[in-house]
């Protein structure tokens, strides 16, 4: 009987402990990251603001001069669904949620850095709020600038529900049940899941708190959840769409393989020198700096009214190219084919971004007659890929995006366009950029520019 009562008491203890441990798993594939009573499981990481367990909830206070902090898990995970509630009380205390997080504790001196996909938490006017940013290493890959729409999903001072799927190379996330962000990327296959305190700047808003509670994962016999709505898809694997993308109406432009639907502008044939296909990668050669004289410019057999066009551009040193949009190749001009240029240009090493008005040749600008609107921290660096994005709606308003951020508006046709046109190099063609249909073009304007993911959707 001693012996039983002995059993009895090891058992109890057993699940006492197993009670109050970090991962508590349920009859419905889910578990439990936080127990709700401590931060077993759990440990603090390259900051030093505070975590705590308040009332079943984990209370994250910042702290003045503190770096970003992050309560990661002790595990880590490959392919996961995540669900939590979080709470954002003041404007100064931005957040987010680490999916498959990194971590490297030799870094800036031995205080460690954490590093890698993060879901945002953005209680500012921007409101990018569910979007994905790659903490500490590339940026933004999914600016709320590319579905508009899920801005308004979060709401500050609330629990919000964050679900967030990382399963293969995809990464998708909701809040409060509306979709909101839609990534392709292979960086990282495993890591911890974290959330973050982030750094202050003003001294009064330390103690200024962020909450999460509810903090659950699947690991087995995930089942993702489709998305509805039509959601722009950042897709950074080579030349490839997802069938999701193939479903809403994308295809790709170029192949990665060969020269298939091009040629050159104002030939019949692709160039046979200039012009190089190679690892999937669609090149130019430099040449002589020249604006079409060597290999010349390559356009789309088909034309295009209205779409959603993407790419993907990397400059040289020094380097300008552009894409051209409503080419119709009737101006009989020498040089480049006239067309609305998105313009590709090293802004710190090319004079044209010294020419125009105001800075109208700048990269991602309407050529010639509107300056791009972009922030120096969203263009990566000479050498590196940047995504452009050019949508042309059935009513004629044009937008330009560079890294997901949305830099050029104007209404095609209009008076103000018109005036614009009036005071440019276009003015000696009349209608210009007005043409109801048109081919897209690449430009070889004599130096090394290259293209890859170029895809295109047809809007109606």
């Amino acid at each position: 009987m001693k012996h039983t009562r002995n059993m009895l008491s090891v058992l109890i203890t057993t699940l006492a402990l197993v009670s109050c441990a970090g991962e508590q798993k349920a009859d419905d594939g889910w578990t439990d990251l936080f127990n709700g009573q401590d931060l077993t499981g759990w440990k603090t990481v390259a900051g030093t603001a505070t975590f705590e367990v308040v009332d079943g909830t984990i209370v994250g206070s910042a702290v003045a001069g503190s770096p970003n902090t992050f309560l990661i898990t002790e595990k880590t995970y490959g392919d996961f669904i995540l669900e939590l509630d979080l709470k954002i009380e003041h404007s100064s205390s931005n957040s987010g949620v680490m999916a498959r997080g990194q971590f490297d504790p030799a870094a800036r001196d031995g205080k460690g850095l954490v590093f890698g996909y993060q879901i945002e938490a953005d209680p500012s006017e921007r409101a990018w709020s569910g979007g994905l940013y790659d903490e500490a290493r590339r940026g933004w890959l999914y600016p709320l600038d590319l579905n508009p729409e899920a801005k308004s999903a979060f709401k500050m001072g609330e629990f919000n529900h964050y679900r967030i799927e990382a399963i293969g190379n995809e990464i998708k996330t909701w809040i409060n049940g509306q979709e909101v962000a839609y990534v392709v990327d292979d960086m990282d296959k495993t890591g911890f899941v974290g959330l973050q305190v982030h750094s202050i700047r003003e001294p009064e808003d330390a103690g200024r708190k962020t909450s999460f509670k509810n903090v659950k994962i699947q690991t087995e016999n995930l089942e993702p959840k489709p998305f509805n709505k039509d959601v722009f898809v950042v897709n950074n694997s080579l030349n490839s769409l997802t069938d999701y993308e193939k479903a809403n109406g994308w295809r790709l432009l170029f192949n990665g393989q060969n020269s298939d639907g091009w040629r050159g502008a104002y030939k019949e044939t692709f160039p046979d020198f200039g012009w190089s296909i190679n690892d999937g990668i669609l090149t130019i050669a430099k040449s002589n700096g020249g604006e079409s004289t060597n290999a010349g410019d390559i356009v789309t057999e088909e034309m295009f009214s209205s779409f959603d066009l993407a790419f993907d551009f990397k400059l040289t040193e020094g380097a300008n190219s552009g894409l051209k949009y409503f080419v119709t190749l009737t101006e009989g001009n020498k040089g480049s084919a006239i067309g609305l240029e998105y313009q590709i240009l090293d802004d710190e090493k090319h004079p044209d971004a010294k020419m125009g008005i105001e800075g109208n040749r700048t990269l991602a600008s309407l050529y010639d007659l509107i300056k791009a609107d972009k922030q120096p921290r969203f263009i990566k660096p000479i050498g590196e890929w940047n995504k452009g994005r050019v949508v042309v709606y059935p009513d004629n308003k044009v937008e330009h995006y560079l890294n997901g951020v949305k830099v050029v508006e104007y209404q095609r046709g209009s008076q103000e366009f018109r005036d614009l046109v009036a005071i440019s190099k276009y003015k000696i063609w009349e209608n210009f950029g007005e043409a109801a249909e048109g081919h897209i073009l690449l430009q070889d304007h004599g130096d090394e520019v290259s293209f890859k993911n170029i895809k295109i959707k047809t809007l109606n």
